[in-house]
């Protein structure tokens, strides 16, 4: 079954698996006792910590393993904001960083703390003039990812770092989905990773904070890891983790070069194969591995069994397949569609069938849709004539209001209130052919990802968006 989901995790290495066998043997008793075993247990835990180092590109005591990539993170902003409380209380982030970063800095701002965050284009990607306009003489710490896990856009960090060396400001670059490809450039001061986006194990982080940097390790603190994560450390999960990452970087240029060639094939044959479809993220400036698209009119957690039937395992995005209900904060951010989303990612170590399997994802994508709009009662692409189906119908009314553009012309509305994602735009597409062109017509719709969406179907199909009062959103009709 072809595993299209690495961005989230990868299988474990067969070096990572060598390595963890034989480290269990050799690594289990305390690194910090003087007897021979535990003096064999330090080794390697050195060793691994050097391998790390080497990859990441800082020094050996610069660099600690935590127990995941997430507490690397929450670890890094705690630390960097206690060390520099006297400079200020401001914290800065990208718009796209990862939901550990974002519940991190809405803890900082829930205790007193300012955050500044920092918009995104529709490519997903932040404009390193914007990021330095941002710094102010509090600002204590900023946070930019080096690529997002969602859309694979790849951040300017070089740009943002000497933006923020000017500005005396240190970064924290969450470098979790580009380490396997290679060493994070600019003068970054602190950087995190998560292992199983590479390979190793679950369990395993690290953090590399930079001599000089003001740090201040949360409490409770003990002897472990510099007093940065507290805990006996998992050596044979280490070990394992950074053979894997030495070995993935070895292939590094190789597989990044034959899965570009393939997630190329994706951008390109996509919006040929499926109507009213969104590629989103840099087309040029992205991860290899990673490509993601959304489609209109699609419930994205019935795509994704669908996709999962055909035996295809993929991700998404999209609200229709989250618990909240509410649209990816990252979806949002870059103002594209969310509806409908899905995210192929590949393995860094994928085999020579992922060319096949590739091509057969976009042999049965198109049918796998049409199937899906048409439970939806969008069969016909609900572009103003879709019929039949499974959603119920939304009250439409036309009423005797006049805009002053339309004038003449009954402005039209569509009830969609308790309707969810994709629904309400399923309905504003069938019903926009009641509206003459000029004319006015509103959606009511209380679901999250409608001040998404509609405004994402409006750039899709030509028509203008007026903007949203409430649940009250409102469009006009240019063609």
């Amino acid at each position: 079954m072809p595993y299209f989901d690495a961005a989230s995790s990868v299988p474990l290495h067969p070096v990572a698996r060598e390595a963890l066998v034989a480290a269990l043997d050799e690594g289990w008793a305390d690194p910090a006792r003087l007897h021979s075993e535990g003096r064999r247990a330090r080794m390697l835990l050195d060793a691994a910590r050097e391998t790390a180092a080497e990859a990441v590109g800082c020094r050996p005591d610069e660099l600690v393993f935590t127990p995941s990539g997430a507490r690397a993170l929450h670890t890094g902003i705690a630390g960097a904001l206690a060390g520099r409380r006297r400079t200020g209380r401001r914290l800065v982030v990208s718009a796209v960083e990862h939901s550990a970063v974002l519940h991190a800095a809405a803890a900082h701002e829930a205790a007193g703390g300012a955050v500044a965050e920092v918009p995104v284009s529709r490519t997903g990607r932040v404009a390193a003039a914007d990021f330095g306009a941002a710094l102010g003489e509090d600002t204590a710490l900023a946070c930019l990812q080096s690529a997002n896990h969602e859309v694979g856009t790849e951040q300017p960090v070089t740009e943002v770092a000497e933006a923020c060396a000017d500005a005396g400001v240190p970064l924290l670059v969450d470098a979790a989905q580009s380490l396997a490809w290679g060493p994070t450039g600019g003068s970054w001061s602190l950087l995190a990773g998560s292992a199983h986006k590479w390979g190793g194990p679950p369990g395993v982080g690290l953090l590399a904070v930079r001599k000089g940097v003001r740090f201040a390790a949360p409490p409770p603190v003990d002897e472990r890891e510099a007093g940065r994560a507290a805990g006996f450390e998992n050596i044979p999960a280490i070990v394992a983790a950074a053979a894997s990452l030495r070995a993935v970087r070895a292939g590094a240029e190789a597989a990044a070069a034959r899965l570009r060639r393939l997630t190329d094939l994706v951008r390109s044959r996509v919006p040929e194969l499926v109507p009213d479809v969104e590629v989103v993220g840099d087309p040029v400036r992205r991860l290899p591995n990673l490509v993601t698209f959304s489609c209109l009119y699609v419930d994205g957690e019935a795509l994704l069994h669908a996709l999962d039937r055909q035996g295809f395992s993929v991700s998404s995005g999209s609200s229709c397949t989250s618990s909240t209900l509410t649209p990816s904060h990252v979806l949002r951010a870059m103002g594209v569609l969310s509806e409908g989303n899905i995210r192929l990612s590949l393995s860094p170590s994928a085999g020579a069938s992922a060319e096949e399997d590739v091509e057969r994802f976009l042999d049965v994508l198109a049918e796998t849709v049409r199937e899906v709009r048409g439970q939806l009662g969008a069969a016909g692409g609900a572009t103003g004539g879709a019929t039949g189906g499974a959603a119920a119908e939304p009250r439409r009314e036309q009423d005797d209001q006049e805009e002053p553009a339309s004038a003449g012309s009954p402005a039209v509305t569509v009830d969609a209130l308790g309707s969810l994602c994709p629904l309400p735009v399923i309905e504003l597409a069938k019903a926009i052919g009641d509206v003459p062109v000029g004319g006015v017509i509103t959606v009511l719709a209380d679901d999250e990802a409608a001040r998404v969406d509609i405004p994402a179907w409006c750039g899709m199909r030509g028509q203008e968006y007026l903007g949203a009062d409430g649940t009250e959103f409102r469009v006009r009709r240019l063609n």
